[in-house]
């Protein structure tokens, strides 16, 4: 079964745009996890524009599924600029001290409004191996965030990682011009899951899938184990409330609900 992570980054944005705790992001993640998710996955930024560090220790402290942290493992440490938000401690020092089930290591940085790409592995292998090494010695499940990029897939199982998180904007863009063209890109997406099988890695996947893209990448994506969504969830809870859309969207997954 394909397990569905909600990222809770859109939820923090819109509390962080008043300096006020509603909506609680630990409360909202039990509403999540009471509808039906198998995981809740946050990406805290250094400048803690939606997520911040104090709000990955709230959920490791009530978490009863699995957490998945994902973010740059090269930003450092930063102090807040806004009152009553407490400092960055860098990435890997959050990880450390919090430990969650998976981290997802993702080379984005502050000018991108979102992840928009995966690792260059010919750039940054020697750097990233290290990393994965020391995250799995702490018991933590590794994945790196990857472009479908056969070549790359095969640098990233020599990093040591367990799973790698296929970045999935393209199949999405293509998708939305049309399911013949998403079905193509869809293609591209397979075999980089089968070279990542071949190579021992598992796979994960996630960016801008939804309702209407998700059946199809679901049903044809060999060994898919996660999607990590938040925005297209978040959306879509807006119109049909937060339980019949997780339910929706296990069943895009292609679980049978009751």
């Amino acid at each position: 079964m394909i397990a569905l992570s909600v990222n809770l980054n859109k939820i923090a944005l819109i509390r962080n745009s008043r300096d006020t705790t509603n909506p609680s992001i630990p409360a909202h993640a039990q509403r999540c996890i009471d509808a039906g998710a198998d995981g809740i996955t946050v990406h805290p930024r250094p400048d803690q524009r939606h997520i911040r560090a104090s709000d990955c220790y709230d959920l490791a402290a009530m978490l009863a599924v699995e957490f998945n942290i994902e973010g740059n493992p090269m930003a450092g440490p930063r102090r807040s600029e806004r009152s009553g938000v407490g400092d960055y401690p860098g990435f890997m020092e959050l990880v450390r001290d919090i430990r969650p089930a998976q981290c997802t290591l993702v080379p984005d940085g502050d000018n991108q409004l979102t992840s928009d790409h995966g690792f260059d592995l010919k750039k940054d292998g020697d750097q990233v191996a290290p990393l994965v090494a020391e995250l799995k010695s702490l018991g933590i499940r590794t994945s790196l965030f990857m472009d479908p990029d056969p070549e790359q897939i095969r640098l990233a199982a020599q990093t040591g990682t367990d799973r790698i998180e296929l970045y999935t904007e393209s199949y999405a863009a293509a998708w939305a011009r049309s399911a013949e063209e998403g079905q193509r890109e869809l293609q591209c997406f397979v075999e980089a899951a089968e070279v990542a099988l071949e190579a021992g890695l598992e796979v994960n996947a996630g960016h801008d899938l939804d309702l209407h893209n998700l059946p199809a990448f679901a049903a044809q994506m060999p060994g898919l184990l996660e999607v990590s969504i938040g925005h297209a969830l978040t959306v879509d809870a807006l119109s049909h409330g937060l339980a019949a859309t997780i339910a929706a969207y296990q069943r895009a997954l292609g679980k049978s609900l009751p």
